[in-house]
């Protein structure tokens, strides 16, 4: 049980006083960052749905006729 209870303050020293936390510019930079590459990412894969589903038509009709 004293192991668990050096570990907890030594977790909460640790955070509080060496881990070098973020500035709230900084944290807002960075969301806008995740946030406009989601967005890129979704729609190159949304584009590469349609283009896909697109040829697939193309094929099938083609073969149909």
């Amino acid at each position: 049980m004293a192991s668990i209870v050096q570990f907890i303050k030594e977790s909460y020293e640790e955070m509080t006083q060496k881990v070098t936390w973020p500035t709230w510019g900084e944290l807002q930079s960075s969301a806008v960052l995740v946030l406009v590459a989601s967005f890129i990412i979704a729609v190159v894969i949304f584009a590469m749905d349609k283009g896909s589903t697109f040829i697939l038509d193309t094929f099938y009709k083609s073969l149909s006729n």
